[in-house]
Parts: C-alpha cells; structure tokens; sequence
C-alpha cells in the first residue's frame, strides 16, 4: 500500500478522534473507512447520474414515457404485491 498524508484543522482531528474511539477504531481505520465510505458514494452516485441521463436520451430518442400518475399506482400497488407488472410506456410526443 502506498502512504498518503493529509493535513486537518486541529479541530478536525480531535474530532475524528473522537469519533474512532466511540466506535473503536484506530484514528487511522476511521479515516480509512470515511475516504472508503465517500468514494463508495460518489460512484453510486455516478451511476445513478449515468443511467438518468442513459434513460433521458432513450426517452427523447424513443418519444415514450411514463406517465407519472401510472409510476405512483405501479409504486403503491408493488408494495403489496410483488409480482405487480409496470405500467406500458406511452408517446408523449404531440
């Protein structure tokens, strides 16, 4: 592994501290798991970008969509039945 070091407010580094021994870490696997926790995140988060923007460029491409009333019956009715089919994409295209 290679060895990178950071500078912290005196402040943040009490308070990180402190919070590792709360829970029982070293200062050093506390900051280990928070730079692991925010890349983690970051990368859902990515993903999450890129398939919104992967449906909205299918949906200008195609001229079909959801309509939002259908997603929420669809959403409420799945709740209670797992097998719940989705509702049908339709033009929105005038």
């Amino acid at each position: 592994m290679s060895t990178t070091s950071i500078k912290l407010s005196e402040e943040l580094k009490e308070r990180a501290a402190s919070a590792a021994q709360e829970l029982g870490l070293s200062t050093h696997a506390f900051m280990v798991e928070a730079i692991r926790q925010a890349t983690e995140q970051t990368e859902i988060r990515a993903q999450f970008v890129a398939e919104a923007l992967a449906a909205r460029a299918e949906m200008l491409e195609t001229g079909t969509g959801y309509d939002a009333g259908d997603v929420h019956a669809y959403l409420r009715k799945r709740l209670q039945e797992k097998d719940t089919q989705r509702p049908p994409a339709k033009p929105w295209r005038k």
